[in-house]
């Protein structure tokens, strides 16, 4: 079949060229190329010693195609001849996960949109600073429409000079998307067994893991049928895959499994026995259930972030202005689905925009917001502002955030203001709930932040619409406002924590422009609520001076000088995180307990408190020789962040343990406990 692909691919190539004199011809060729490719290197100047990502940034025309590394039953791939300097390498290129073109019985696997195949170019070792490495490329590939191919070539170069091995910020962004397309490595070797004219395919993968619009494409070549439909189960902890087996070919099977639009696994399968797979769960199916678990646990925690001491104080207002009786049910429901609102419209907005960033190729996560300083400046004259109106010191005006009596409008701001407070943290079920919605289809990943923002808002929509709830709030009374100045307390500090984070981003420069900027906040509300105490309004002079505060906050935050970015800090016998170094530690057979954090996360800070820097923990670690290994994602490493990523979560906390021998590290859960950890190793 192949054989018979590739004389129909080259018949339609001379064609082609011979229909020159027909009206078709002329217009649908063009002067070509119908695949533009440039030579990109991440780094120009890369260090001696160092590997360097090169990347063939190819764009069909539109209507054109490139093929992928196995083009299927017709065409061929890209022929790549490299010249390069003396003991200059590159390695295999890398291609994205292709599409499918199924024409005349055919199918074709395809690149429609513009893709970048990576290389690798090892830069020897002891070249001097300002050595000379030109790279150059002859490229021969075939590129085609749906009714004609034509053969193209281009020769393509790049100068490298040896240097600091600096990338710039808007090579990484670009190279991270490029990145983010290729299928990742699976650790865990697959299996498959030809039965007749039948081939079944198992290969291993998480029962919880999402998996949408799978399909496994071969790059060994003849054990499968490229045409034949194939028929996906989730099975337990494998995906079996069972089609129409190819006429010839030996294994190992190579090949990629799309676990979701545009990302991949590279497996590698031996031949075996592969029992038929128990379950009937097709992609479809699998899309939903993934989702609606994903939804579950993602609603779980939000629930559970009503305990946060940065949210509990308004959700505690909301719910008195309810227990004040001044609402009839149909307003309570009212403000309580205003609420739920607001909180859902933030987390779906916050949703929105991490899987936006992510498509353009930044490692970003839940909470990525608070790795710029401009947010936590934002953040910390919120807190700021909230804790003097809960102390008694103003009240916000209309719209009034945090008012008892703030109508729809307000309660809407108040759930908006909730949820975006909230970003700081994270707590169980919300890791691998906001993992999996990375991976999912857009709708469906909007979908579980939604659910995130729902379980947020829970406690509050139900007080609203059950009435026996609000029956069981305590009657209102003068404690109200020494309850209300109490709720300043938490408030206070959360702002403490985030002048912290300031200054452990901006350097202690950064941290006093911060507690100088909320000092003038606080002047400027105190003068506000005299006004007020008076039976004035709050004041337009007053606003807008707040306003000219907060912009010159941001654009301090902005201008503010970051300190040098050194290792990670660590305690005890804790290690800097590096994959290389992950890697050594196993080689040597050693248990390996990985942690995942940031300043700015409150759940990873207490963890570290509570359970991975006590001393029972710390006894357990060094009495079973297990190395411990801490990666700070506090300023967005994008590095840490596909780690992150590779292991279906969000953002941090990550906890990760590496049992000797073991393929595959134990995920734990995202909040610790002395005991849990000193088990590790036993």
């Amino acid at each position: 079949m192949r054989a018979l692909g590739y004389l129909i691919v080259t018949f339609m190539a001379a064609l082609a060229a011979l229909a020159g004199a027909h009206a078709e011809g002329p217009a649908a060729l063009g002067k070509g190329p119908h695949l533009a490719i440039r030579l990109v290197a991440e780094t120009t100047t890369p260090a001696a010693g160092q590997d360097v990502t090169l990347a063939l940034d190819s764009r069909p025309e539109p209507g054109w195609h490139g093929y992928w590394q196995n083009p299927g039953d017709a065409g061929f791939p890209a022929t790549l001849k490299w010249t390069l300097p003396k003991d200059v390498a590159v390695g295999e290129p890398a291609y994205p996960v292709p599409g499918m073109l199924l024409m005349a019985g055919l199918m074709n696997y395809v690149f429609e949109a513009p893709y970048a195949p990576l290389v690798t170019l090892k830069v020897p070792a002891g070249l001097a600073t300002g050595t000379s490495l030109p790279v150059k490329l002859h490229a021969q590939y075939l590129v085609c429409t749906k009714t004609l191919c034509v053969p193209e070539e281009a020769d393509l170069s790049v100068d490298l000079i040896v240097g600091d091995g600096a990338v710039s910020a808007e090579s990484r962004t670009r190279f991270d998307a490029w990145r983010r397309a290729i299928p990742k490595p699976l650790d865990a070797k697959g299996s498959f067994q030809k039965e007749g004219e039948r081939i079944r395919i198992a290969v291993p993968y998480p029962a919880g893991a999402p998996l949408a619009d799978a399909y496994f494409f071969p790059i060994t070549t003849g054990l499968v049928d490229y045409a034949a439909e194939q028929k996906v189960t989730r099975d337990g902890d494998r995906v079996v895959i069972e089609t129409r087996a190819g006429t010839g070919g030996t294994g190992p099977l190579v090949g990629v499994l799309r676990i979701a639009p545009g990302q991949g696994l590279m497996v590698t399968a031996a031949a075996g026995t592969v029992a038929a797979a128990l379950s009937s769960a097709g992609a479809p199916d699998g899309v939903l259930m993934a989702t609606l678990i994903a939804f579950a646990g993602a609603m779980l925690g939000g629930l559970i972030l009503n305990i946060m001491p940065c949210v509990f104080p308004i959700l505690s207002l909301k719910a008195l202005s309810l227990a004040r009786g001044h609402l009839d049910e149909r307003s309570a429901r009212h403000e309580a689905l205003a609420y739920t609102a607001g909180v859902v419209a933030v987390c779906v907005a916050l949703g929105g925009a991490i899987l936006a960033l992510r498509a353009g190729g930044s490692a970003v996560g839940w909470a990525f917001q608070l790795q710029d300083p401009r947010a936590i400046m934002v953040l910390l004259l919120l807190t700021v502002a909230l804790a003097l109106n809960l102390g008694g010191l103003f009240e916000i005006p209309t719209p009034r955030f945090v008012n008892q009596a703030g109508g729809a409008s307000g309660a809407f701001a108040t759930g908006a203001l909730a949820a975006f407070i909230a970003t700081p943290c994270t707590g169980p079920f919300m890791g691998a709930a906001l993992g999996a919605a990375l991976v999912l289809p857009w709708p469906a990943a909007l979908a579980v932040f939604a659910g995130l923002g729902l379980g947020l808002a829970l406690p509050f929509l139900a007080l609203g619409f059950v009435p026996a709830l609000r029956k069981r709030l305590p009657k209102p009374g003068a404690w109200m406002e020494t309850f209300r100045r109490i709720l300043a307390i938490p408030m206070w500090l959360t702002a403490i924590a985030l002048v912290w984070v300031l200054g452990r981003q901006t350097g202690v420069d950064g941290m006093t422009q911060g507690l100088l900027v909320a000092l003038g906040a606080a002047i400027v509300l105190w003068a506000a609520g005299r006004r007020q105490a008076r039976g004035l309004g709050f004041g337009i002079t007053a606003m807008v001076m707040l306003l000219v505060i907060v912009a010159g906050g941001i654009w301090l935050a902005a201008t503010a000088h970051r300190p040098q970015a050194g290792p990670a800090q660590t305690t005890g016998s804790a290690e800097p995180f590096s994959e290389a170094r992950l890697a050594t530690l196993r080689a040597e057979g050693r248990p390996v307990f990985a942690y995942f954090t940031a300043d700015w996360c409150l759940t990873c800070k207490v963890n570290e408190k509570v359970a991975i820097e006590t001393d029972t923990a710390q006894s357990a670690f060094a009495a079973h020789k297990v190395a411990v290994m801490v990666g700070d994602w506090t300023d967005g490493d994008p590095v840490l962040g596909r780690f992150i990523q590779a292991h279906n979560r969000a953002g941090v906390p990550l906890y990760l343990y590496y049992p000797p021998g073991g393929a595959e590290p134990e995920v734990l859960p995202q909040v610790l406990t002395p005991g849990m950890l000193a088990k590790l190793g036993t």
